[in-house]
């Protein structure tokens, strides 16, 4: 509905732009090329007898200046989510758009089209193989309920069918993200792209060869991509998420490096699918997110039987004469540190990303980076401007944003509305919601316990807390040690709600209705006053009552009193 309407303005505006033109030759007037180069909220033609910038006429929303230096209104480097939704918004605004995106192969050669790290090694896989792991779960809880299946030893997956499904998906995604390109006239340019001076942009071709762009504004989109250790065998024999959804062959027993989300929903859907995994942490899990919560997550993750290593980082990983990985890692104990090795089909690391700022030549622009120019990451201003006023950065190259593609997507298209749609929106990075996808999820919005105390002193807040059992847990008897929810407010007034957390099934779907609560100043008050929906596991939400400093017992004792 959303894209419809889109294209029916963009098709609103062309039909003005049309009977613009029709006027201006009535009037015996020698028109430019009707080539948007916007600039403003007001849409201008040029009169091509008159200096370059002389406004001709008017329709208001949007704007055009016939500039003779400039090809493009807008260039967008990068085809992931948040530079995609930026060049769609500008073109159905009027301005001339185009977008260049190029996928280096990861060191394993892995290779993909167009939509950036979400479509392709990102949320969408990760949320397919997620779901395929929740399916195995589902079908030995079936049999309580009564259908009748093939004994649980004879369940088993096949890892090539999953691959198989999830990239074909992935690549359904692909092609029809180009013919939506193609139909709203972004000009799509496959190559990589670098800064010549702040307004070119160059384009370097699979052939080697050169294109020049030069556009009026510019956007960084290039997102980022999967570090390595610097450790030997790291990047000949190990993998990242890179890799891992389209593994030609079952990963067999694996070794996980990295606590922080992309390694735990790795980490999770793997046992799901009933492979043997090792996690190694070097500190704690999911840094940035609040720390009951993560150490829950990995609790319930070592009742699935996923093993973790803690305070440990690999050494090396050497190749076997049997194709298996030898690893060999130091665990840093009380007794100080030991030394010792195991051995993996896969090694899949998951200790973080960088910004893929390293091939853009950012200095020809006059673009820093953030920390002075030593971080990979771009740093921008409340409209997500650079340094350099016409060049903005949007998404996972963001300095201390959060990485997330709505997040990018939303961005995206509210610097577009700035530039060509006379907007005054400005993107609110705070209180954005997000979910872990492990076995059990993880969905939060706010700030965290540690955060909220630190803004507010720990006597300035309350913590409501809660355990609770999901209704179709019970005939399975499904274990309900880690379903658990917490809301951090503050003390006095109201309590007004400054973070919320919820440890269980469909997190994401229940946390997504609240987030929009909390941009609402939600309060205590609203939660208890609201009625649930009985029996859902959001519904725990109104139902909370008891606070930490209580010390009262959070667990109930049944469902429906």
């Amino acid at each position: 509905m959303v894209e419809t309407l889109g294209h029916s303005f963009y098709c609103h505006i062309v039909t003005q732009r049309f009977l613009l033109y029709q006027l201006l030759q009535s009037l015996d007037q020698t028109v430019c090329p009707l080539e948007p180069t916007g600039s403003g909220s007001s849409c201008s033609f040029v009169h091509s007898g008159t200096p370059s910038g002389i406004l001709c006429a008017n329709v208001v929303g949007v704007s055009f200046v016939a500039e003779e230096n400039y090809e493009y209104d807008l260039v967008v480097i990068g085809g992931g989510s948040g530079g995609l939704a930026c060049a769609k918004q500008a073109v159905q605004l009027g301005a001339k758009v185009a977008v260049l995106d190029f996928v280096k192969p990861s060191p394993r050669g892995t290779k993909w089209g167009l939509g950036g790290t979400c479509v392709n090694v990102g949320c969408i896989p990760k949320k397919l193989m997620h779901q395929a792991s929740l399916l195995g779960e589902a079908i030995h809880d079936s049999q309580p309920y009564g259908w009748k299946l093939p004994q649980p030893e004879e369940i088993r997956h096949d890892w090539a069918t999953l691959t198989e499904s999830v990239q074909n998906h992935v690549k359904s995604v692909n092609w029809v993200t180009r013919v939506d390109l193609r139909d709203q006239k972004v000009e799509y340019v496959n190559g990589l792209g670098y800064f010549k001076d702040d307004h070119t942009v160059v384009a370097v071709m699979k052939n080697q060869t050169e294109r020049e762009l030069r556009a009026k504004h510019v956007v960084i989109a290039v997102g980022g991509r999967p570090r390595y250790p610097d450790i030997p065998g790291a990047a000949e024999y190990g993998i990242t998420s890179d890799d891992i959804f389209s593994l030609p062959n079952a990963p067999g027993r694996t070794l996980m490096v990295g606590a922080g989300y992309i390694g735990l929903e790795c980490a999770g859907f793997l046992k799901g699918l009933g492979y043997d995994v090792t996690v190694m942490v070097r500190s704690i899990l999911l840094r940035g997110f609040d720390q009951q919560m993560a150490t829950m997550v990995g609790d319930s993750m070592v009742e699935k039987g996923i093993r973790f290593h803690h305070r440990t980082r690999p050494l090396a990983v050497e190749k076997q004469a049997d194709g298996r990985l030898l690893v060999r890692y130091e665990t840093e104990g009380d007794a100080g540190v030991t030394t010792a090795e195991d051995v993996f089909d896969t090694v899949l690391f998951a200790i973080g990303r960088q910004a893929e700022t390293g091939t853009l030549k950012l200095s020809n622009a006059g673009v820093v980076t953030a920390e002075g120019g030593k971080s990979d990451k771009i740093d921008v201003n409340e409209i997500d401007q650079t340094n350099v006023p016409h060049i903005y950065a949007v998404g996972d190259v963001l300095y201390r944003k959060p990485e997330l593609t709505p997040v990018a997507i939303h961005a995206g298209r509210i610097i577009a509305r700035r530039l060509f749609g006379g907007s005054e929106e400005r993107m609110d990075y705070a209180d954005v919601a997000t979910t872990v996808f492990t076995p059990l999820e993880y969905g939060c919005v706010g700030l965290s316990e540690e955060a909220a105390e630190a803004a507010h002193g720990k006597d300035g807040i309350e913590v409501y807390h809660a355990y609770y059992k999901p209704t179709e847990f019970f005939v399975p008897q499904r274990s309900v040690r880690y379903c658990y929810l917490k809301a951090v407010a503050l003390r006095e007034g109201n309590q007004r709600v400054l973070g919320l957390h919820f440890l269980g099934p469909a997190a994401g779907e229940v946390i997504q209705g609240f987030a929009a609560a909390l941009k609402c100043g939600l309060t205590m008050q609203i939660l208890r006053n609201t009625v649930g929906i009985h029996p859902t596991v959001a519904e725990e939400f109104t139902r909370l009552a008891i606070t930490k400093s209580s010390g009262l017992d959070p667990t109930p004792a049944t469902c429906c009193s």
